[in-house]
């Protein structure tokens, strides 16, 4: 089985305006790769019906993993669990275990917009942990998540176990010379390790050290190979300090 592949659909009007700062696609991204899943596509749509499904269709396709974020609460505008199950040709139903929670947890304060929350594309699959209040939804290869920061951090620490495979090894060098002076080093260990996915990222103004180099492969021999290979011919005293 080869390296598992995802995507990210953050869905929300107040994303594209300005009015909420995405970080869930930050956590995907960093939980993902703790794992050895590469986040190969982060799109942001809005609360439209259409832009969603047919972000749906192309990511369900591409790649083994897609994730959404949003759009699945009580509102008028929560229309993620529609535009999925439109773009999967499936009806919208309402799931009687969700259903059935729902009514415990509210009781006589249960209202047709919190009976929203129950609502699931036909044939979804419900994933319960004995840690979290409100199972995942899945359907097909797409997972459904919340919005809200703390909730979809929770649901994706939970599942990540689901998708172990080989971790990502990351090795990093901070140096004090600038991008400039240190690109024919970085292109001869690229041309020495191949294979290789090395980054680098300045930083303007930092007191300590002016570009960030990162190292990583699965295979953690070759990382560390490449690692010792590049500070072996980084300029003397222009490496500030490693992170292994």
């Amino acid at each position: 089985m080869g390296e598992l592949t995802a995507s990210a659909i953050v869905i929300g009007n107040e994303i594209l305006s300005g009015k909420v700062a995405d970080s869930n696609s930050h956590f995907l991204a960093t939980e993902l790769r703790s794992v050895g899943v590469a986040l190969q596509r982060v799109v942001v749509v809005p609360d439209d019906l259409a832009m969603i499904g047919q972000e749906v269709n192309a990511c369900r396709a591409a790649y083994d993993l897609v994730f959404t974020s949003g759009g699945v609460g009580p509102t008028h505008d929560d229309i993620t669990i529609e535009g999925i199950a439109g773009a999967l040709g499936r009806a919208v139903v309402r799931h009687p275990d969700i259903e059935e929670k729902l009514r415990g947890f509210y009781g006589d304060k249960i209202n047709d917009a919190r009976l929203k929350m129950a609502e699931v594309p036909d044939g979804a699959e419900l994933i319960t942990d004995v840690s979290l209040n409100f199972p995942t939804i899945k359907v097909e290869n797409i997972y459904i998540l919340p919005g809200i920061p703390e909730i979809f951090q929770q649901k994706v620490a939970r599942l990540k176990t689901r998708f172990t495979g080989i971790p990502y090894q990351l090795k990093v060098i901070y140096t004090s010379a600038g991008e400039g002076t240190i690109a024919e080093f970085l292109n001869d260990t690229m041309r020495e390790f191949p294979d290789l996915m090395l980054g680098s990222y300045p930083k303007i103004g930092h007191p300590e050290y002016t570009v960030k180099v990162t190292l990583e492969s699965k295979d953690g021999p070759y990382v560390a190979r490449a690692f010792a290979y590049l500070l072996g011919v980084l300029p003397d005293g222009s490496v500030v300090k490693t992170e292994e």
